[in-house]
């Protein structure tokens, strides 16, 4: 039997895409397709693989798994990469789409500029903590944007530890069983910010991640002064734009907004 997918990037956040809406490739084959075609040099190569399923009520449900072939909640940009997906594939009856994930249901829109996608409200933490790690004390802010994020400010973004201080955090008892992202934010001037995150599932740092520029945008406008939209360079060299309303102890009406790009279309075998 082949599959059929595509190969789609949001800011240097890449992912398999699998219409399986006639249910295809079956829940037991999904985590070791997974590891073996998200395999860079050995398969496809990707952060992560997306299956698109029939949904009884909103457009489309996803299946989303971690290039390490766990699951996860939700993903920013693989919900952008998605989106468009879907408009390509017919699961989506226009540009605008609501469709379900395991952190609840997730509205997106094609845009002129790419795709944007509505997250639920994020509650945010009341302070900054103090975390023993690194041989030292690390400041940083713990929130849940989908999934669970750290958010560190860096002196110096270029010489951060990503991959030894954001494995070590990703993996503090502070955050088990279930562990963190860990992002690391520097300033640009005005409400820009440049951002480097460790992934969880991963397991390495990835050139994108949408939901740590969500928690990083929500935490830059709450702790650090400034505004919404918060736009944020990613590692890979493009940009994705945060939109929140900052209501008491939460952030409301967020929205991820940013390129998502076919690379190429395909198929393999099982």
């Amino acid at each position: 039997m082949r599959i059929e997918f595509d190969k789609m990037e949001g800011a240097g956040n890449d992912f398999v895409l699998i219409d399986n809406r006639d249910g295809k490739v079956a829940d037991r084959l999904k985590t070791g397709l997974t590891i073996d075609y998200c395999r860079r040099c050995f398969g496809i190569g990707a952060d992560g693989m997306i299956f698109l399923e029939r949904d009884r009520e909103l457009d489309f449900a996803w299946d989303f798994y971690n290039s390490d072939g766990s699951r996860a909640e939700m993903c920013g940009n693989g919900a952008r990469c998605a989106a468009r997906f879907a408009v390509k594939i017919g699961a989506a009856g226009g540009p605008r789409m609501v469709f379900r994930t395991l952190a609840g249901p997730i509205r997106a829109e094609l845009t002129p500029v790419g795709t944007r996608v509505g997250l639920a409200d994020i509650a945010l933490p009341a302070s900054a903590e103090m975390l023993a790690a690194g041989g030292g004390k690390v400041e940083l802010w713990a929130l849940n944007s989908g999934v669970p994020h750290a958010v560190i400010l860096a002196d110096d973004l270029a010489a951060a530890a990503v991959r030894r201080l954001g494995g070590e955090i990703r993996r503090h008892a502070r955050f088990a069983p279930a562990g963190t992202n860990v992002n690391f934010i520097a300033r640009l001037g005005g409400d820009r910010l440049a951002i480097r995150t460790y992934e969880r599932g991963v397991e390495d740092e990835t050139l994108a991640c949408g939901t740590g520029c969500v928690a990083a945008g929500v935490v830059a406008g709450r702790f650090l002064g400034l505004s919404s939209p918060v736009t944020l360079e990613t590692r890979g060299g493009g940009e994705l734009t945060v939109h929140f309303s900052l209501e008491g102890d939460r952030a409301a009406k967020v929205q991820l907004e940013g390129g998502a790009r076919l690379v190429f279309s395909g198929s393999f075998a099982i």
